[in-house]
């Protein structure tokens, strides 16, 4: 727009669709954009930017927080933000979004080099991102990189160091409320420490064949249990033919054959590193799908230095329940952060699985249209009606694996 009376350089701005100049990040209320959040900002030191951005002259921290008023259950989340933003060097925003800002709600943004699952919510990451500034900092990676898989238990068994499975083990149990979860746990943990690589991949490749898969659960134990393999099955294989499912075993069969395959004797770095790659992949995508003109997106948590500083802490730290954030709240006090809301660290994936439920649902009529003649089914990979039935029983309420509809959907976009 050119000269108009009354509009600012902040108004010619927002209306080219251009970030805030000047340093921002993302803070959910969770305690990995709580934490970037508080160090970028600069303390303890002097408030401002970073070096060489702005003008120097102290600017505060644009924080961005994305309110799902389609969803509740988000309060307890928003009031750690708020807390956290009440920091005089943090200036507070907070996104906005109703039923248009669901996931699948509109799935006709720009496409991507790959599918990821970020594609069905591209607009809400896209409303969040506008709303930042030119350096944008989020916290991508938190999880994968400080959080232990489950199948460290298996290389901790392997290491002789049984004692410190009691707490994880013990924590599983009261999530559960049931007596058996130590033994299950550690009859899983030890039967994978026990079954070399080769064998865990004949193992799947016999599970596909035979379209074995278990039924999600949605206590921690069932995660556990299913995760203590040396490979599973994704989230969407119960949806594919059984032509596509043998294609797969029979690969699978084939480079188990081969000698020397193999990433050595620790399924639980090697599960490890899996899901790092894939959480980086999924990135990858997000930053082409919500890409906004003149902004760069930062993952500080990916960076290979911090990957590696996160590799060096022991295994025996990374299995204790709450080790993510007690980590990163020893992080803030060495950098001068005492004073943290309560509840900070609290867990936060069941709110994830209902904000997928409800845009499940609202947006069920254009989903089964986008499965009513797919180019997956032409490429017998999938079956259109078996597809369709599946998005009608999520859309309802049965408990399916929705990470796996999402990977459906964004590959058939």
């Amino acid at each position: 727009p050119g000269p108009v009376p009354g509009m600012g350089p902040a108004e010619r701005r927002a209306a080219r669709g251009m970030p805030v100049p000047g340093i921002g990040a993302d803070l959910s209320g969770g305690p990995a954009s709580g934490t970037l959040a508080l160090l970028a900002a600069g303390l303890p030191g002097m408030p401002g930017t970073v070096l060489g951005h702005g003008t120097g002259a102290g600017e505060r921290l644009l924080a961005v927080t994305f309110n799902d008023l389609a969803v509740g259950g988000q309060e307890p989340e928003l009031a750690r933000a708020g807390a956290l933003a009440a920091n005089p060097r943090l200036h507070h925003v907070v996104v906005t979004g109703g039923e248009d800002m669901l996931p699948y709600a509109a799935l006709d943004g720009p496409l991507t080099d790959e599918p990821g699952s970020s594609l069905v919510a591209a607009a809400r990451h896209r409303a969040r991102l506008a709303a930042g500034s030119a350096d944008h900092f989020t916290g991508y990676g938190a999880r994968q990189v400080l959080d232990a898989h489950p199948a460290r238990l298996a290389d901790l068994l392997m290491d002789r160091k049984r004692r410190h499975l009691v707490r994880p083990v013990a924590a599983l149990a009261k999530a559960d409320g049931s007596v058996l979860v130590p033994a299950r746990v550690y009859g899983a943990a030890r039967r994978l420490a026990r079954t070399p690589y080769r064998s865990g991949l004949e193992v799947l490749a016999e599970r596909l064949l035979r379209r074995r898969f278990d039924t999600p659960g949605d206590g921690a134990m069932d995660a556990s249990l299913a995760a203590l393999t040396w490979a599973g099955a994704g989230p969407a294989a119960r949806w594919l033919t059984g032509e596509a499912l043998a294609e797969v075993s029979v690969r699978l069969q084939t480079s188990s054959q081969r000698s020397g395959v193999g990433p050595g004797q620790r399924p639980g770095d090697f599960r490890a590193r899996a899901a790092l790659a894939r959480q980086a992949a999924e990135v990858r995508v997000l930053e082409q799908a919500a890409e906004i003109r003149f902004q760069r997106l930062h993952t500080p948590f990916l960076d290979n230095q911090v990957v590696r500083a996160c590799r060096a802490l022991p295994e025996a730290l990374r299995v204790q329940p709450g080790a993510r954030a007690a980590i990163l709240r020893t992080v803030l006090e060495g950098a001068g952060v005492s004073e943290l809301p309560s509840g900070w660290g609290a867990p936060t994936q069941a709110l994830a699985a209902s904000t997928a439920r409800t845009g499940l649902r609202v947006a069920a009529d254009s989903l089964l249209g986008l499965f009513d003649r797919p180019l997956l089914a032409e490429a017998g990979l999938v079956e259109a009606r078996v597809v369709r039935k599946a998005v009608r029983a999520a859309a309802a309420g049965e408990p399916l694996p929705l990470d796996g509809l999402a990977d459906l959907v964004s590959l058939e976009l």
